[in-house]
Parts: C-alpha cells; structure tokens; sequence
C-alpha cells in the first residue's frame, strides 16, 4: 500500500513539474514574440526617412540640422513621419510648390514630403558629404520607387535602373544597391544654410509598379558626414 502511495505521488509530482516547465517554456516564447514584434515596431514606425547628422560636423566644424528655422538646437537625427498609405501615384500629382511649404513634414495622400535646413554656424568656410542610403526593401518594392531631392529647390529624380538596365524616364540612376546618392558640396561658407526637400512616392508608370511589390516595405536615411560616401 505505502509503495502505490509512492508512486503515485512521484507520478503526480512528475506531471506537475512538467506543466510548470511548460508554462515557463511558453511564457519565454512569448515574450521573444513581444520583443520581436516591439523591435521590428520601433524600427518601421520611426518613418520611412531619417536624417543624420555626424556629430564631428557640429563640434568641429559648428553645422546643425533642423525643420523648424524658428527652433533651431543641435541635434544628431531629424525623422520624417511617412503617410498612412503609400500606394502607387502619377508623379504629374506631386504639388508644383512641394519645396516652397516650409519645414517639417507636408505628406500628402501616398507620398512623403519633408523639408530641413543645414546650416554652418561657425565663423569659418566648411565642407560636407551628404547620402541616401537604402536601409531595407522587401519585396522589391524599390524597383517603383522614386526619390526626388530639392537642394534649394533644385530637384534631382533618383530611381532604381530598370529591368533592362537603363535609367528610368527622366531620372538619375542609384549608384547601387545600398546607396541612391551622395553629394559634395564644398565652401559652405559662414552662415551659409542649405535647404532640403526629400520626396518618396511609389511612380504608378514604372513598368515594375506590379502586383508583386505590395505589401512592400522600403527604408532610407540620409547622412551629412565629413568624408566621402561609405559605400
């Protein structure tokens, strides 16, 4: 009798061992899940563009970046808020006036629109390098994107090369993969500011504008640094 009593109890013991190694089990689980899910969260609601700003370029050569001339304070990294959807549009729809409405963020419907300021600060004459650089694309999605920059209201279309190798219409092709621009600009002189419209839209004319791209997703940022391009 004392033995079944035994055994029962090492029975009953056993099984309650491994529910609470289960539960366990699954409570680490889940919370990887919610971690995962919070991280790739914080990643692709920071906007679908980022500006950065290399810290040497403030401290020692006194450049700041800003959206808001009126506000005007150091800080690394400005980021853009992308639009609620971001279908497929006709580039004919873009406002004329996207690079006259001021700092900051101007979206409109399917496209983002945002405007910032670079300005040198010190009492010398200065450089900088700034770049576009493709942080993530799923689905191909970059082969219908556009990427149109205003410096100082001067507009340059950047767009992945078509399937058959040539430049998009009226466009001026990514230099690769990683990177879609970089630009030097020299003798920035005292006081000088330059300003920055940055507009992405997916162009509903690209032949590769199919089907097989929704659902896609496509990052960029945008560099000022004190060297040349990374990539």
């Amino acid at each position: 009798m004392q033995e079944k009593i035994t055994k029962v109890s090492t029975r009953v013991h056993h099984e309650k061992r491994l529910r609470k190694i289960f539960w366990i089990t699954l409570g680490i689980i889940l919370f990887c899940l919610l971690l995962f899910y919070f991280v790739v969260g914080f990643i692709y609601n920071r906007g679908n563009f980022s500006i950065n700003l290399e810290e040497n370029l403030y401290f020692d050569k006194g450049l700041i970046i800003y959206d808001d001339p009126e506000y005007k304070v150091f800080r690394t990294e400005l980021l853009a808020p992308s639009p609620d959807v971001f279908d497929e549009i006709l580039e004919y729809w873009l406002p004329e006036d996207i690079a006259s409405l001021g700092g900051g963020s101007h979206n409109g419907d399917n496209y983002l629109a945002y405007t910032f300021y670079i300005e040198n600060t010190s009492e010398e004459t200065t450089e900088y390098w700034t770049e576009i650089v493709i942080e993530d694309v799923i689905k191909n999605v970059d082969d219908a994107v556009r990427i149109r920059l205003y410096r100082n209201k001067e507009p340059v279309t950047y767009a992945k090369v078509a399937h058959d190798g040539n430049p998009e219409l009226n466009t001026t092709p990514f230099v690769n993969e990683n990177l879609v621009t970089s630009i030097y600009v020299p003798d920035f002189t005292p006081g000088a500011i330059d300003e920055y419209t940055l507009v992405i839209f997916i162009d509903g004319d690209d032949l590769e504008c199919t089907d097989n791209i929704l659902g896609g997703e496509f990052k960029v940022h945008m560099d000022f640094k004190s060297t040349g391009p990374s990539n």
